[in-house]
């Protein structure tokens, strides 16, 4: 049987160039439908990566009970003052602790190329930033003075947005603030900022509440007891997670908008590929049921036919999915992109080819089945006396 299924399965593809345009049609739809969905899930696995670079289990951030988000958080002083006594908090060489109350707001800048309007997070943070977050190292220039207007620069965002090189200006609501520096942090949200002085800042926009608090603690398993000694705290309303916990929930809205949109759309794409499959196979079928009812009349089973017809259509969807991944990688991987305000770089990883490629042969599998059973069912008799 073996035998049989390897001489059908070439005479079927020795014939493919005869069958060029219609084979095309297959290709084409697959490659489509491959390339899409790979595509827009590119957008949703860079922003998690980038998220999931942002968090440490080893960092905490305190919000005000209720709160999803920062900007949902407001904390007083005498709750930062209370937050930073807290057990298990690790301390600097100096004695203090290595903890950032920071406050968060927007300025709307220009974007390059197309010209459009971003609203870019600007983040006032306290003078233990650079101790409590060492991924964010300066490339260029010098850190901000507290007190003075002096803001430094993720380099994701100064590669979207022009007016953000050294000694440029930024309008603030009290006035222009400069940029004397431009920070790396291993491609996380960070370098999707403006940072500076939380005091300064806070004044500029005469707010008197912080957003929150992110604390270092002294290791991963001292999270427990100091999220129970704020929360048990009767004068303080607050709600406690790790980092890496914050920046999932923070990545989970997009992700879930975007895979739903990768599912919707991949799946229109996908029936109307699986009909041009069908179409094709079934036409492929039809034009050579003389040649099939002859190989059945001389003693071809019917398994090696069925076996046959659908390793062309694997093979054909095979090539599409293939062409599909390859040009998604060459044409997203690594672009740079602004979504939720964070700038990051869309990724396209090899699970993400892979999960295209399977989805290539599994349309392959459904377009190519029918017409197989067809193929096989085929009456000899009526088949080797049509002309």
């Amino acid at each position: 049987m073996l035998g049989q299924i390897a001489a059908v399965t070439l005479m079927n593809l020795r014939s493919l160039p005869q069958r060029l345009g219609a084979s095309s049609v297959v290709v084409i739809g697959m490659a489509s439908v491959v390339a899409v969905v790979v595509a827009v899930l590119s957008v949703s696995t860079g922003f998690l990566e980038t998220v999931s670079r942002s968090g440490s289990p080893e960092r905490a951030i305190v919000l005000s009970s209720g709160a999803n988000f920062t900007g949902d958080s407001n904390l007083t002083r005498e709750n930062v003052a209370t937050i930073l006594g807290a057990p298990g908090i690790r301390r600097g060489a100096d004695g203090k602790p290595l903890a950032s109350a920071d406050y968060y707001n927007a300025v709307p800048l220009t974007k390059k190329g197309d010209g459009l309007t971003g609203w870019v997070t600007v983040q006032g943070a306290g003078p233990e930033i650079f101790a409590l977050t060492p991924e964010i190292r300066l490339v260029t220039g010098r850190p901000f003075k507290p007190g003075l207007h002096e803001l430094i620069v993720g380099s994701l965002l100064q590669s979207q947005y022009p007016g953000l090189e050294i000694g440029d200006k930024v309008p603030l609501p009290s006035g222009d603030w400069t940029v004397v520096g431009v920070f790396e942090s291993n491609g996380d949200s960070h370098e999707s900022a403006l940072l500076g002085d939380a005091e300064t800042l806070m004044s500029a926009y005469r707010s008197n509440m912080f957003n929150d608090v992110t604390v270092r603690l002294d290791s991963a398993a001292a999270f427990d007891r100091f999220k129970a000694a704020l929360t048990t705290n009767p004068t303080l309303q607050v709600d406690v997670m790790r980092e890496n916990r914050y920046a999932a929930k923070q990545a989970k809205p997009l992700d879930d908008f975007l895979t739903m949109v990768a599912c919707w759309v991949g799946g229109i794409m996908a029936i109307g590929a699986v009909f041009g499959a069908l179409n094709t196979m079934y036409a492929a079928v039809g034009a050579r049921s003389r040649e099939i009812a002859t190989l059945r009349a001389i003693g071809f089973g019917a398994g090696s036919v069925v076996v046959s017809v659908l390793a062309e259509a694997l093979l054909l969807a095979l090539l599409g999915a293939g062409a599909g991944a390859g040009l998604a990688w060459l044409f997203f991987n690594g672009e740079v992109t602004v979504s939720d305000g964070t700038v990051y770089a869309l990724a396209v990883t090899p699970a993400l080819l892979a999960l295209g490629v399977g989805c290539g042969l599994a349309m392959g599998l459904i377009g190519g089945l029918f017409p197989a059973i067809r193929a096989a069912r085929l009456p000899v008799a009526a088949a080797l006396r049509a002309t």
